[in-house]
């Protein structure tokens, strides 16, 4: 399963998408009562905007900022994002080097879903580790 595509791995899911008048309040809800850690802010056309988790919850708190803050100004705009076509490992890889746990998965504007660290496989994980390893080896 190490070459699993990312079709596969989101084929059953329906991200939560939010406009970016939506409040942090909102988004933080939705993501709890779905025990998922993200959500997609998206405009009027329904296309991607930006992305919230709760990371970016916990940057706003640290403001001093509450609930009622509109996702438009709480949220990372303009989010990486991978193609359904994509292998896992192409995931893992992305959000390593960019240093966070969600990528969105969209295809010519289409928003197919996300997909977080938590959804791969041991393997998958351990083949990105070795890569890490042998990168750091090779400096």
């Amino acid at each position: 399963m190490i070459n699993r595509r990312l079709a596969y791995i989101i084929r059953d899911q329906e991200p939560i998408l939010l406009r970016g008048t939506d409040t942090v309040q909102e988004a933080s809800k939705a993501m709890r009562e779905r025990h998922i850690g993200s959500v997609l802010v998206i405009d009027e056309h329904e296309h991607l905007i930006g992305i919230f988790t709760g990371r970016d919850a916990l940057k706003l708190l640290a403001k001093g900022q509450g609930g009622d803050v509109p996702l438009a100004q709480a949220m990372t705009p303009h989010p990486v994002t991978i193609s359904p076509d994509q292998k896992a490992i192409d995931a893992l890889r992305a959000m390593s080097d960019g240093g966070f746990r969600h990528i969105p998965v969209v295809e010519r504007g289409h928003i197919w879903g996300i997909v977080s660290r938590a959804d791969f496989k041991g393997q998958e994980i351990d083949r990105l580790d070795e890569e890490e390893g042998l990168a750091e080896r090779i400096r």
